[in-house]
């Protein structure tokens, strides 16, 4: 049987060299990767025009997706997890003390489906009862999924960088800004790494951030090869946990890695749905209360029950 060909777009992590320079291949497919930077632009691409066989989705972006009936498929690969206490940022001089002082202020976000908005607003919500309606969410950037209208307290800004608006007074904090100048910004939780680590002591969810998806014609082609995609996926990530115990020098994802086992004391990269449903429900529920969805989805419509 002749190999099938699929057009590929993944961000590079350790769990994923191996499968960019072939080291992990399979003799059903090959993968033609396209290299994009930043990431996200292959969410943008692959919603907007299915330029892809596979490719990496940001979670949220792709429930919103599937919600609009694109036609692809999320495998249970989670191509990234995070926490996120440390992605809300406001400026050095700020008053704030509190989570419940952020009510009726503006807060800048890349977009209203931006996946670690989505988990951030959550947290804020269930965890420090903050008023998410009392916030007007300001915007850097558009919406991947053009058919998503967000709610009415949802503004464009004509600023593309959060920084410079939260810098520049526009708004009184952001979420998810990257790399900030740390001498004129601080972050609303100085102690973020020992509040994601009783979190996930509470709640046991390890938010997931990149899922991989597939065209909805390759499922057509009978489970085998899903399957086969799936493995491939996991031996790569299995390969490179295995070789951080013995890598020499450590780069920064890789370290990143070794912070989050140090948190759940367990597989850092967990795929397979496994003890991840529980998270996904939360993850929904975060989405409909937040008006990104406005029915109830369930694990099992994300996410092919023949490999979960």
């Amino acid at each position: 049987m002749e190999a099938k060909n699929l057009r590929t777009a993944i961000g590079t992590y350790g769990h994923t060299v191996s499968l960019k320079d072939n080291t992990a291949h399979s003799p059903r497919f090959t993968m033609d990767h396209v290299e994009i930077s930043p990431v996200p632009m292959i969410f943008r691409r692959m919603v907007r025009d299915l330029e892809f066989d596979v490719a990496e989705m940001a979670f949220a972006t792709y429930i919103v997706s599937k919600y609009f009936e694109k036609p692809f498929t999320a495998l249970p690969i989670f191509l990234t997890r995070s926490f996120y206490h440390r992605s809300v940022s406001c400026r050095a001089e700020s008053s704030f003390e509190s989570p419940k002082e952020l009510e009726g202020k503006r807060i800048g976000i890349r977009s209203y489906t931006f996946t670690p908005g989505v988990w951030t607003r959550g947290i804020l919500k269930t965890e420090y009862g903050v008023d998410l309606d009392s916030i007007t969410w300001v915007l850097s950037g558009d919406e991947h999924v053009v058919e998503f209208k967000a709610p009415s307290n949802v503004v464009s800004s004509p600023t593309v960088d959060l920084e410079k608006m939260l810098l520049s007074g526009e708004v009184d904090a952001v979420i998810g800004a990257g790399n900030l100048d740390h001498q004129r910004t601080r972050p609303l939780f100085p102690d973020h790494s020992e509040l994601d680590a009783t979190w996930f002591g509470k709640t046991m969810i390890y938010p997931i951030s990149h899922v991989l998806v597939v065209k909805d014609t390759l499922l057509e082609c009978g489970d085998s090869l899903v399957q086969e995609i799936y493995r491939v996926f996991n031996d790569a990530k299995e390969s490179y946990l295995q070789s951080l115990e013995t890598k020499h020098p450590l780069t920064t994802d890789d370290l990143d890695v070794l912070r989050m086992r140090d948190i759940v004391s367990s597989d850092p990269l967990p795929y397979g749905l496994g003890g991840d449903r529980e998270g996904i429900k939360v993850f929904i529920d975060f989405c409909i209360d937040q008006k990104l969805l406005p029915r109830l989805m369930e694990p099992e419509e994300l996410f092919p029950l023949r490999i979960c």
